[in-house]
């Protein structure tokens, strides 16, 4: 994108968070809904496809200009993030990384413009990180297929159209082989949506477990064609590493905000008849957060650039991730201590954003899991277990 567009629309989106969204936040947490005019705003601000190549309708924003946009997007509830996010983000990279040229031209279009709200079907009440643990089964049925399992804590699957499943097609191999990829639309029978989950934090963003019993679906939704067969997993990885420099651009927009909400209340909060700004050890915690957030800010950019690029695509967005997400909790945990016993209310935005930010080290891959990813990346085989 043209370097003008491109500061136009993070322009536009700082101004529809600020002026739009964040008088709104109250609103969205106590009803646990974003408003209807809010999701048509999205869908005619582009958000829904601003990763999604303009061949298909979106916007084609390169890693590094989707990272300045999502800093935007971060400075209010994720669950603002959310309504799009999966559509950009593990949802839509799934067609792209892995689609035939068919599926691409029949489902990113509409995935670009919100007609279709998509989500990324993996985990599952006892498989998370780890592959090895899948248990939703694909199995032949002449042409078809049919899948039977329960997906757990799906994004946006209360309000989904499609969803990216992934089931073991082959149970002879083990780990993350044998793994395939289907587009499901949540109409098809057998396919059920459970109640909302009941969540800590980012209230307004829809998760709730999808249940196949028996679900028939033909050969011609199997991600990548027979290709694809036994290649889900791959195709997974890929998506959740794009995924993690957005998590990470978000923690740093969320990270900023509570530096803002910080220092306003610092300077506005009086104690013994002055600021109490002018206590050093609150200084001291404001500066870790300003440090904090520029440290988590120079990272996602260099990472992203490195993903644009091709050199890493796997442990900088693992270090960006990791490192953003353990930041901006600890930015969250300091703006709730320099509010003092006003942080632990409800209605103040430190409170609501600490409860928000807890979720960020947990999705696309716990802290954990990126601390192992990082590591085999340095050292190699020698950090591998022997099969």
């Amino acid at each position: 994108m043209d370097q003008s567009d491109l500061a136009a629309l993070v322009a536009s989106a700082r101004r529809f968070v600020r002026d739009r969204i964040v008088p709104l936040e109250e609103r969205i947490d106590d009803q646990d809904a974003i408003p209807a005019e809010i999701v048509q705003q999205c869908k005619e601000m582009g958000l829904y496809g601003f990763t999604i190549p303009e061949e298909y309708g979106g916007l084609g924003l390169t890693a590094i200009e989707e990272a300045q946009l999502v800093f935007e997007l971060g400075y209010t509830t994720p669950a603002l993030r959310s309504l799009f996010g999966t559509n950009n983000g593990i949802a839509g990279h799934v067609l792209l990384e892995g689609g035939t040229d068919q599926q691409k031209k029949l489902w990113l279009p509409r995935i670009a413009s919100g007609e279709v709200t998509a989500s990324f079907g993996l985990t599952e009440p006892d498989a998370g990180s780890d592959p090895a643990s899948l248990t939703t089964i694909a199995r032949r049925a002449g042409t078809d297929w049919i899948l039977n399992g329960t997906k757990r804590y799906i994004t946006n699957a209360p309000m989904a159209d499609v969803v990216m499943l992934f089931a073991r097609t082959n149970p002879q191999q083990r780990g993350s082989r044998g793994i395939s990829a289907f587009l499901v639309p949540t109409d098809t029978p057998g396919l059920s949506i459970g109640q909302k989950d009941r969540k800590m934090g980012q209230a307004g963003a829809w998760t709730a477990d999808i249940y196949l019993d028996d679900v028939r679906v033909p050969a011609e939704t199997v991600i990548g064609g027979d290709a694809g067969i036994d290649k889900g997993f791959q195709t997974a990885a890929k998506c959740l590493a794009h995924g993690r420099v957005h998590i990470a651009a978000l923690c740093v927009g969320m990270a900023e905000r509570l530096v803002d909400e910080s220092v306003s209340f610092a300077q506005t909060r009086h104690a013994g008849g002055a600021p109490i700004a002018r206590f050093q050890l609150i200084q001291g915690l404001i500066a870790d957060s300003i440090t904090d957030h520029r440290a988590g800010r120079a990272l996602v950019l260099e990472t992203a650039r490195a993903y644009d690029d091709g050199t890493d695509k796997v442990s900088g967005p693992a270090a960006a991730k990791y490192f953003c997400s353990e930041m901006v909790c600890r930015v969250a945990d300091r703006a709730v201590q320099v509010h003092g016993g006003a942080g632990y209310m409800r209605g103040v935005a430190a409170e609501r954003l600490y409860r928000d930010a807890r979720l960020f080290r947990i999705y696309e891959g716990t802290s954990q899991i990126q601390q192992v990813i990082i590591a085999r990346g340095a050292l190699g085989d020698a950090a591998r277990t022997v099969a």
